[in-house]
């Protein structure tokens, strides 16, 4: 199905740090492969005057996912770390939004709507759809998607811009069909028109 791209449209980066690439201490496997599919949405909407929003973990040092402190994670996305850096081969427009979540010591957020300004600002802006990718598909992808539709956006899942860790075989495959289920689109990019 062709999706014709409008002006009520914004694009959400999730997470594409450097801890989430290949070599980083909470690698997605393969991550790295969609930098350049990712890329190709940048320009896309950035080339047709779109809003695009990078979403970034923003960890205080001791924040409660990690192991240390009885979270699940291995320390990741230490707030001005290296790690917590957008890897440098994504070419983000320099007027794309960063949308910090995470940053309290005592509070997770797999969404980018949890505890940011995101949806105050999509509401702002007259967004009405949102295109999402990045990872990881079955965390803070799936939670950002079920937030944008509870919130009432027409939502699209970039399918070849998605990443899972799949700590349990097919997490990733059961994410995207439970997206689907809650109202999501699956797209591609070569669906995506201007």
């Amino acid at each position: 199905m062709e999706v014709k791209l409008n002006s009520g449209d914004a694009l959400v980066i999730i997470d594409m740090q450097n801890d989430f690439l290949p070599g980083g201490s909470l690698a997605v496997p393969m991550a790295d492969t969609l930098i350049p599919v990712i890329n190709r949405y940048l320009k896309l909407f950035h080339e047709d005057g779109l809003l695009i929003f990078a979403t970034r973990d923003w960890h205080p040092p001791d924040h409660c996912s990690f192991r240390q402190q009885g979270g699940p994670w291995p320390p990741h996305c230490i707030a001005t770390t290296a790690g917590a850096a957008f890897h440098p081969e994504i070419e983000f427009p320099i007027n794309t939004q960063v949308i910090s979540k995470a940053t309290t010591v005592e509070r997770d957020a797999y969404s980018a709507f949890t505890g940011t300004q995101l949806h105050a600002l999509l509401q702002e802006l007259g967004i009405r759809r949102l295109f999402i990718g990045g990872v990881a598909t079955e965390y803070c992808v799936f939670n950002t998607v079920k937030d944008a539709l509870q919130h009432r956006y027409a939502t699209f899942v970039l399918e070849d811009a998605i990443g899972a860790i799949d700590l349990k075989p097919d997490d990733g495959l059961r994410a995207r069909e439970e997206m689907e289920h809650l109202g999501a689109t699956l797209t591609q990019f070569e669906a995506v028109t201007a």
